[in-house]
C-alpha cells in the first residue's frame, strides 16, 4: 500500500491547495454508485450514463454519444469477443485556459493534428479507464454479493472495484480536487470511461476515432502506482487441426487429430521459450525480471472426436498468444502460423488437409514507452514529491488499452493507477481506500505539473 508522507516535499502552495480540496469520501461514493451498476457481458451503458452524471458533477464538460459498432468493426484494430446491439462512447474534458475547450468534439486541425494546438505552455492529458467488468458467476462464494458494494476492513469490495472502477473513481475525484481549488488548467485535461476493454478495446479505439488525442495518457489501471511502461499484447486464436475418422477397433485405418495436435502443441510451447525478454531494448529487459514467461502462450479449450470409439476426426482449441512489447500483431500471427505448419509438415499424414489457424475474440496491441517521455518523468518526480520515494517501474503481461492509445493513437502511454491487479476478477474483488486516495493525490499533483496550472 502506498502512503503519502506528513511533509510537502517539493509541492508547490498551489498543489497543496489542490490536495487539500481532495474529498475522499465523495470519491468512495462515486466509487460505490459505480459498482452497483453492473456493466459486464457487453451491458455498459448504464454505468456509463452514471458516469456521465459523476463527469458533470464534478465540473467537466461531457461528451457522451452512441458508438456506431458497423463502422467501428471496419477499422482493423477492432476486436470484440462479445457483439454488442450499442455501446456508448464517454469523455469528460477539462481546462485549455481560461478560454477553456475550442471547438466540439471530434477535433480536427487544418495540419492534420486530430486536436487543436495546446494553449501556449500547457499539455493535453488523457486519462483513461474502462467502465466494463468480467462477470461474477460464483456469486455463492462471495462474502458480501458482488454488485451490492460493501465498505469494510478500510476497502470497497465488489465487482469492478479495483478492476477499474476505482481508479475511474480516482481520476474524477481528481478534477473535482481541482476546481474546488480553483486550479485553472493550461493544458486540457480528458478524462475516458471507455466500454468493451475486457474483450478487446472497442471502447478505447471508438474514442481515437472520434479524434480525441493528448501529448500523452495514462491508463488508471490497478498498478499499486507502479509506472507500466511495457505492456505484451495478447492476441485471440483458435487452431483446428483435422484428422481421418475410423472405428476405434481399427485405429489404425483412421488419422487421429489428437495425434497430429501433440508436436503442433509441443512446437508452440517451444515458440513461447523462444520469446523472451531479450528482444526489448537493454534497458526495458529488467521491467519483465520478474516473469517465468514474459509473453505467455497458453490454450484454454481444446475439444475432439464425436464418439469415444471412433479416432477423432477433428481437434479443435482456442487460447491467447503474447505479443512482445513494440512487435506488430501481423508479425507475431505470422511467427505463429508458421510454427504450426512446420509442425504438421512433419507429420506426413493428410498432407492436403493443413491444420487452419484463426484470430478470433480480443486481439491487444503491445505498448512500448521510454523512459525519458515526460509522462514518465513527470510522474516520477511528482511521485517523489508525495511519498518521498520514485515509483517503480514495470513491464506487465497482460493485454490492456494501452497498446491502442499507444499503435493506434500515437501517444506516450503508461499504466499508473490505485490497487493491487491481483485482486482484479477474482471472490471477493476489493480496493483499500487508502489506495484510491494516494492515487487521487497522485493524479492531482501529475495533472497539474503535466498540463500546466494556474490559480484561477
Amino acid at each position: 500500500m502506498t502512503r503519502h508522507r506528513d511533509d510537502s516535499g517539493g509541492l508547490s502552495d498551489l498543489e497543496r491547495r489542490a490536495l487539500a480540496a481532495l474529498d475522499t469520501d465523495g470519491l468512495v461514493a462515486d466509487l460505490i454508485e459505480l459498482v452497483a451498476r453492473p456493466s459486464c457481458d457487453g451491458h455498459e451503458s448504464a454505468a456509463q450514463r452514471t458516469m456521465a452524471a459523476i463527469m458533470q458533477s464534478a465540473g467537466l464538460e461531457v461528451d457522451l454519444w452512441p458508438i456506431d459498432l458497423d463502422a467501428l468493426r471496419r477499422h482493423p484494430s477492432f476486436s470484440w469477443e462479445i457483439e454488442r446491439d450499442e455501446a456508448l462512447g464517454l469523455v469528460g474534458i477539462t481546462g485549455g485556459g481560461p478560454a477553456g475547450r475550442r471547438g466540439d468534439p471530434p477535433w480536427t486541425c487544418g495540419d492534420g493534428n486530430s486536436r487543436p494546438p495546446a494553449v501556449a505552455g500547457g499539455r493535453d492529458l488523457i486519462l483513461n479507464g474502462h467502465i466494463d467488468v468480467v462477470p461474477a458467476p460464483d456469486v455463492a462464494h462471495w462474502t458480501s454479493p458482488p454488485w451490492e458494494p460493501t465498505v469494510r476492513d478500510g476497502a470497497v469490495f465488489g465487482r469492478g472495484a479495483v478492476d477499474m472502477k476505482g481508479g475511474l473513481a480516482c481520476a474524477v475525484a481528481a478534477a473535482r480536487a481541482l476546481r474546488d481549488a480553483g486550479v485553472s488548467l493550461r493544458g486540457r485535461l480528458l478524462i475516458e470511461s471507455v466500454a468493451g476493454e475486457e474483450d478487446g478495446g472497442l471502447g478505447t479505439l471508438a474514442t481515437l476515432e472520434r479524434g480525441y488525442r493528448a501529448d500523452a495518457a495514462v491508463v488508471v489501471e490497478p498498478s499499486d502506482l507502479t509506472i507500466v511502461a511495457a505492456q505484451a499484447g495478447c492476441l485471440g486464436f483458435r487452431l483446428t487441426v483435422p484428422g481421418k475418422a475410423a472405428h476405434g477397433a481399427l485405429r489404425w485405418e483412421g488419422v487421429s487429430a489428437l495425434e497430429r495436435f501433440l508436436p503442433i502443441h509441443d512446437a508452440l510451447l517451444a515458440l513461447e521459450s523462444s520469446r523472451t525478454a531479450d528482444a526489448l531494448p537493454p534497458e526495458l529487459r529488467p521491467l519483465f525480471a520478474d516473469y517465468p514467461q514474459p509473453y505467455p502462450l497458453s490454450i484454454g479449450t481444446v475439444r475432439a472426436g464425436s464418439w469415444p470409439s471412433t479416432v477423432p476426426e477433428e481437434l479443435a482449441c482456442e487460447g491467447r498468444y503474447g505479443v512482445m512489447p513494440g512487435e506488430d500483431a501481423r508479425t507475431a500471427r505470422r511467427r505463429f502460423e508458421e510454427a504450426v505448419a512446420v509442425a504438421a509438415a512433419t507429420d506426413g499424414r493428410l498432407p492436403d488437409q493443413a491444420p487452419v489457424v484463426e484470430w478470433p475474440g480480443g486481439q491487444y496491441a503491445s505498448a512500448l514507452t521510454s523512459l525519458d517521455e515526460p509522462i514518465v518523468q513527470t510522474i516520477i518526480a511528482g511521485h517523489d514529491d508525495l511519498f518521498g520515494r520514485r515509483p517503480a517501474v514495470a513491464g506487465v503481461t497482460y493485454g490492456a488499452d494501452m497498446g491502442l492509445l499507444s499503435s493506434v493513437g500515437g501517444m506516450p502511454t503508461v499504466i499508473y493507477g490505485p490497487g493491487d491487479v491481483t485482486l482484479a476478477h477474482q471472490v471477493d474483488e476489493h480496493v483499500r481506500i487508502a489506495d484510491l486516495e494516494a492515487a487521487a493525490r497522485a493524479l492531482i499533483v501529475l495533472v497539474m505539473r503535466f498540463c500546466g496550472a494556474d490559480a484561477a
